[in-house]
């Protein structure tokens, strides 16, 4: 069973909330799918709770989904939320979900390595070329990702993120760091998502 899981859309709107959503649809076993569905719920209504709605009667929200990886029995995405409560500009937070869809475990980055491979290191090293690279200047001194860093699964890559803030500027928005899996190949754990887009 390799196929694609079926996702529909659900759509909330209320007043100064337009929500969209994901859930997965027509899946077996069913167990897989409704623990999937409750993490993107749960996700979902932490972020809103997190950006303030509807405690504060001024924010306004407008949150949705994109769907980053749909094969090989794994589900990555991303839950955006993006919140207005005045002032110059709003606050858009990016959280991200992939999922084993055959048992509807929910990764943790660490998941994604060998047990006991210095994942945080390797993956550190290369963003810290990069950020030379593309002279960005932070607001903070960047030594290393945190064991359980954003990321997500797209096109035999393993993206790592940072939102916005964390590591720059506001204009920078979400600084994304795309990592081909063949450089990490000796790290990967073989039975995890990334070993399943090797083979």
């Amino acid at each position: 069973m390799e196929h694609p899981v079926s996702i529909q859309t659900y759509q909330v709107l209320r007043d100064k909330l337009r929500l969209l959503y994901p859930a997965v649809i027509h899946h077996m076993p069913y167990t897989a799918e409704r623990a999937m569905n409750t993490a993107i719920v749960n996700a979902v209504n932490k972020q809103l709770h997190d950006q303030g709605y509807p405690q504060n009667p001024q924010t306004d929200v407008t949150a949705y989904y994109e769907l980053k990886t749909n094969e090989r029995n794994v589900l990555s995405l991303t839950l955006w939320n993006y919140a207005f409560s005045g002032g110059a500009h709003g606050l858009t937070i990016q959280n991200a979900l992939t999922f084993n869809t055959e048992t509807g475990k929910a990764y943790a980055l660490k998941d994604l390595f060998k047990p006991g491979s210095d994942y945080v290191g390797r993956l550190s090293e290369i963003i810290k070329a990069e950020l030379k690279q593309r002279n960005i200047p932070l607001l903070v001194d960047f030594q290393a990702i945190r064991p359980d860093q954003d990321f997500y699964i797209a096109d035999k890559s393993l993206v790592i993120y940072f939102q916005v803030y964390e590591l720059a500027a506001y204009v920078y928005g979400f600084l994304y760091f795309p990592i081909s899996i063949y450089a990490i190949q000796d790290i990967i754990a073989e039975d995890g998502p990334l070993g399943k887009m090797i083979s």
